[in-house]
């Protein structure tokens, strides 16, 4: 084979975890061009992984509940000579794409309707990380498991525009940075309190520790109600803000250079880990056990209550997994981390 396509999955944690299955397809595929197709949102984290030759932007346009509009989906991988396509959404969409590009062979996890459109399924396994999900599905097709935790390469050029945001944030390159992610792109269910993120900041701040807000545009509000919080304990030391400014190299650079990551369930999450930096993530909805932070730098806190995971987008009882969080024990992990 000399040109394969993988359809990356649609978020950018999912994206992340997926790196490792992609590794083990690349060592078996040494000399083939290897293309990524992703959203536009999660398409940059693949300039980050040396494996991977190209990245595709997939539109949006075509929609299953509209035939007339299929005849659209797959244009952006239509006559480029890719011999098969790897899909790791599970989606039926994501076969269509493959299948109306007129790639030959599309291989994915095969169940319902879905397998009419692949020509080699697997049958997905119960439980369990996803990104073992991911590494069992390229393992089921003929690639070899090699290391477990996702990689990512930093470019001098990622640290060095990173570094020129911080400088321009007011951070003077030599104090310990800690980063803080208070947003989560899936709903307000996974968000511990902004509150506690404020006071958490102060508390490092007492220890001489600097903190700059990461998150994309969207986590701005979190962001301001973080900031409030941190002024209203702390108006002597600076909280750096980084809301909305990074793209993802650039983020990943503004990770590298700090200590450590506080952050809820998030993408930022999985890219901080994949770059190196010690993670400690608040989980509350989601089900820890299948998308925690793979590697033994990270921490992972919860409080234990009989509703969770539920897996809801919203709360709708008293946000009691998040709220019963101490800042504390959170803290605690932080400072542990950035020894």
């Amino acid at each position: 084979m000399q040109r394969l396509v993988i359809l990356a999955p649609n978020w950018l944690g999912d994206a992340v975890m997926a790196l490792p299955a992609i590794a083990d397809i690349r060592r078996s595929l040494a000399t083939a061009h290897i293309a990524v197709a992703a959203r536009a949102a999660v398409a940059p984290l693949f300039q980050l992984v040396p494996d991977v030759d190209e990245a595709i932007v997939l539109g949006r346009g075509a929609s299953l509940g509209r035939v007339g509009s299929w005849a659209t989906m797959g244009a952006e991988l239509r006559g480029r000579g890719f011999e098969a396509a790897l899909l790791f959404p599970n989606s039926i969409h994501a076969a269509l794409v493959a299948e109306r590009a007129g790639i030959p062979e599309r291989w994915g996890y095969g169940g319902g309707i879905r397998r009419r459109w692949l020509t080699r399924s697997v049958t997905r396994i119960a439980g369990g990380h996803q990104a073992d999900a991911y590494r069992h599905l390229v393992a089921a097709l003929g690639f070899s498991n090699g290391p477990r935790e996702p990689r990512v390469r930093v470019s001098d050029a990622s640290r060095e525009a990173g570094d020129a945001l911080l400088r321009g944030a007011g951070w003077n390159l030599s104090t310990p940075l800690v980063a803080l992610a208070p947003g989560a792109a899936y709903g307000g269910a996974k968000r511990w309190p902004p509150e506690r993120f404020g006071e958490l900041a102060a508390q490092l701040a007492g220890d001489g520790v600097h903190c700059v807000l990461v998150g994309s545009a969207a986590d701005r509000a979190a962001a301001i109600e973080v900031a409030t919080a941190f002024r209203g304990q702390d108006a002597a030391t600076p909280l750096h803000d980084l809301t909305g400014c990074t793209d993802l190299p650039t983020l990943a650079g503004v990770l590298q250079r700090c200590r450590g990551l506080v952050t809820n369930d998030s993408g930022a999450m999985h890219l901080a880990a994949a770059a190196g930096v010690p993670v400690t993530a608040v989980f509350g909805p989601t089900n820890e056990r299948a998308t925690h932070p793979i590697g033994a730098a990270h921490a992972v806190v919860v409080h234990p209550v009989w509703c969770r995971p539920c897996m809801l987008r919203e709360c709708p009882i008293d946000h009691r997994c998040m709220r019963g969080v101490a800042v504390g024990t959170v803290v605690d992990h932080a400072r542990q981390a950035i020894r």
